[in-house]
């Protein structure tokens, strides 16, 4: 069973390795949408490669200064201060309010604090500015396991699939879920 400091720490570590890599600025829109389509073709070995490019892209924000408030954030996630990271990821937010990194991160930290709403939010609005940022419909569909929702969860594990057909934690939260609810339905 998974638990839900381990699906935290799922967030946080995809989070943190993202945050490490770096992509040219100017092809990031074009190279996106080349990965996510790389991705969909990508057979079980190659995936794991252009899923970190992807995180590489999400999490560059095209400012080194912006870069380091992530970086930080991530970093006081890592720690155990969600409270820390909260701060610098809404300092992020002000200054880079179109970047989906300072909203995802964020998004984490509320979460951790047990603050799910606002967690909701700052997923939504990621998804705004990118409807197949898969660690985010990630996020949400952790969310609504909490909150006793499986079939909506089980619907966006099966979203992430559509995107990212190699996922394995998304095919391994498909089968528990679908087990579960055949198990419910009984």
């Amino acid at each position: 069973m998974v638990t839900l400091t381990h699906r935290i720490k799922r967030i946080v570590t995809a989070l943190s390795l993202a945050v490490g890599f770096s992509l040219p600025a100017l092809a990031q829109e074009t190279t996106l949408d080349e990965l996510y389509q790389d991705l969909l073709a990508a057979d079980a070995g190659a995936y794991a490669a252009i899923e970190d490019e992807i995180f590489a892209t999400w999490d560059k924000s095209r400012s080194p200064a912006m870069d380091l408030l992530l970086q930080r954030g991530a970093d006081a996630l890592l720690d155990g201060n969600p409270q820390a990271a909260l701060e610098h990821y809404t300092a992020l937010i002000d200054h880079a309010p179109h970047f989906a990194g300072g909203y995802f991160g964020r998004a984490s930290a509320y979460y951790i604090l047990g603050l799910t709403g606002p967690a909701l939010n700052d997923i939504a609005r990621v998804l705004q500015i990118d409807p197949r940022q898969f660690r985010a419909i990630d996020g949400l569909a952790v969310i609504m396991e909490d909150l006793q929702r499986p079939e909506d969860a089980l619907e966006l594990y099966q979203m992430i699939l559509a995107i990212n057909p190699q996922s394995v934690p998304a095919m391994d939260a498909v089968a528990r879920l679908q087990l579960q609810l055949e198990g419910e339905a009984l």
